[in-house]
């Protein structure tokens, strides 16, 4: 990747910061962008993108943030409420953030483009990739659909959020999947 600019759509510092960390360490030209438009309420969209700033910061990479638009993602899923996690509602979610990252990697003459969104274990990495083949098919950015939880980035992932403390969320970031959460923790008492 020497060489390359590359833009990193990233949906939270825990999912991130391996990547973060591996992408400076390597010396690669890279720009964090914070569009998460799913993240409900919009205090917490505020704790996320604090911590995503915190990482950058910590390891020397560039952050960037589109602006906090719940009412377009709320369009782009409109219909899709009641699906469950990894249902077509998430592919829809990537698809509309990784299209609005397409259009930036385009607009700030970004060489590539990938994404930390499906480093979570509770997300599906082909389903991500999915997701941004189809942006990518209407768009001239190449997207890299690399595997962030391999080659000890996941043991690092995780050895990163004990030693920075990062903020770790317990839901994936939208209202349903908090509403999913929140259930599952009364099933639980």
């Amino acid at each position: 990747m020497s060489g390359v600019k590359l833009l990193v759509l990233s949906c939270c510092a825990p999912c991130s910061c391996a990547v973060i960390k591996k992408l400076a360490d390597d010396g690669v030209d890279s720009t964090v962008l914070f569009y998460n438009p799913n993240i409900y309420p919009s205090a917490e969209y505020e704790k996320r993108r604090d911590e995503q700033r915190r990482v950058c910061e910590a390891f020397g990479l560039k952050f960037a943030e589109l602006p906090y638009e719940p009412e377009v993602w709320d369009k782009a899923v409109q219909g899709l409420e009641n699906e469950p996690e990894r249902g077509k509602r998430c592919s829809e979610c990537f698809y509309m953030r990784l299209k609005k990252a397409q259009q930036y990697a385009l607009e700030h003459k970004f060489d590539a483009l990938t994404s930390v969104l499906g480093v979570s274990r509770y997300k599906d990495l082909a389903q991500v990739n999915e997701a941004a083949r189809r942006a990518w098919q209407e768009s001239v950015k190449p997207y890299w659909p690399a595997n962030w939880r391999k080659g000890g980035l996941e043991e690092l992932r995780r050895a990163l959020v004990k030693e920075l403390g990062l903020y770790a969320q317990t839901y994936c970031g939208c209202k349903y999947s908090l509403a999913a959460s929140l259930a599952k923790k009364k099933e639980n008492k």
